[in-house]
Formats: structure tokens, C-alpha cells, sequence
């Protein structure tokens, strides 16, 4: 089982930027996909962007070229880049991975993180 901590969002204006960390803590653990999702207050959970232990990387149409995701295994940490933000970005973002302890595997979930964009 993986805990993951989000940080990094904020109340920012329509253009700015933001950077979200997830921090993955634990032992004995394998992440193999780390993702972003966001839930907007009514709305249902959308995917954000996702990668894999590989490198390679997935983005929600509504994101592309402004978002960019990556991750570094070493440390089990992962970040979303968040450029150009739009009211329409606002939502809780949460970090997502899938990990592998003893042979079976977990899908985790952090607490969130809130994003704002005001126009």
C-alpha cells in the first residue's frame, strides 16, 4: 500500500501557472502508473494525465500543450505543470498510482490538492 500526498495548489488568475507534486511514502513498493485526476464541485472525475513507469505519457484533450507530467522513480515523487490555467482547470486535483507490494497490485489515492483560477 502507497500513502500519496499532494501539494502545490493555489489560487492563481487565468494564465498563470501552478505546479502540483504527489509524494508517494511507503516500503516494499513498485509504482507503475502515476496519474493525475481533477473533480470539479457536481462534476465527475476526469483524467488528467497519466505516465508510466516507462516514461510515456497521456493528457486529456482539454490540457494538451499546457500540461505537462513527469515523474522520478528514485524518489517515488511525481508533478503536473500546469501552464497557461484556465477557470475551466479549477477542480480538487488528486494523484493517482498503481503499485505492486508482494505480488499484488494497489491502486492509491491522495487527499487532494484545490486549484483555482480566477478570471
Amino acid at each position: 500500500q502507497v500513502h500519496l500526498v499532494e501539494s502545490g495548489g493555489g489560487l492563481v488568475q487565468a494564465g498563470g501557472t501552478l505546479r502540483l507534486s504527489c509524494v508517494a511514502s511507503g516500503s516494499g513498493f513498485s509504482i507503475n502508473i502515476m496519474g493525475w485526476y481533477r473533480q470539479a464541485p457536481g462534476k465527475q472525475r476526469e483524467l488528467v494525465a497519466v505516465i508510466t513507469s516507462g516514461g510515456s505519457t497521456t493528457y486529456a484533450d482539454s490540457v494538451k500543450g499546457r500540461f505537462t507530467i513527469s515523474r522520478d522513480s528514485a524518489k517515488n515523487t511525481g508533478n503536473l505543470q500546469m501552464n497557461n490555467l484556465k477557470p475551466e482547470d479549477t477542480a480538487v486535483y488528486y494523484c493517482n498510482t498503481r503499485s505492486r507490494r508482494s505480488g499484488r497490485e494497489f491502486d492509491d489515492w491522495g487527499q487532494g490538492t484545490q486549484v483555482t483560477v480566477s478570471s
